[in-house]
């Protein structure tokens, strides 16, 4: 079961948002701190007006945590960068922490298709074999890994090539917030 569709004017609001993000993400390579500043800002205020100070900072916070929570690990082992964490914060801080983890779910499928697809073009396959032992702890067994004639030793982590991941977080909030509303 989806979850529901935030009430309006969250689902423009956090659309616009994100559009920006991932624009300046394409552009730049990063997230500027003022976008997201001024994102959590404007939800904490609309959140305050449509339910309430109390409720509305409590649905904030709780969004805001779970955002954070979902995709803290994903940095702790490098695969994210920490203007990509905070804006997962700052999405689930509008979204609440239901529609949060749909999104997070949509982003990870989008950003895994997506790096996969790099993999591929690039012939860097094996490294993105390599990444994912180490990441997993090493739970593709390396010594098949050193038999298929990797030069790296397995668990060395190393890039296959950037993504501007901030498009897979957009990419993944507009689809949820479109399929919500189906």
């Amino acid at each position: 079961m989806l979850p529901t569709l935030p009430h309006q004017p969250i689902p423009l609001l956090v659309a616009v948002v994100v559009v920006a993000a991932a624009s300046t993400d394409i552009v730049a390579r990063r997230i500027p701190n003022p976008l997201i500043l001024l994102g959590l800002f404007a939800s904490l205020v609309v959140h305050g007006c449509l339910d309430g100070i109390v409720a509305g900072t409590g649905n904030w916070l709780a969004g805001g945590l779970t955002g954070f929570g979902l995709l803290i690990p994903l940095y702790l082992v490098r695969g994210t960068s920490a203007g990509d964490v905070k804006l997962m914060l700052m999405v689930g801080t509008w979204v609440g922490p239901e529609m949060i983890v749909a999104i997070t779910l949509a982003t990870f499928v989008i950003g895994g298709v997506w790096s996969i697809g790099l993999a591929v073009l690039r012939r860097r396959t094996l490294q993105l074999y390599l990444n994912l032992a180490a990441i997993l702890g090493g739970g593709f067994g390396p010594a098949r890994v050193a038999r298929a004639g990797a030069s790296l030793a397995p668990g060395q982590i190393a890039s296959i090539g950037s993504l501007p991941y901030g498009v897979a977080i957009a990419a993944g909030t507009l689809g949820m917030l479109f399929i919500a509303t189906a």
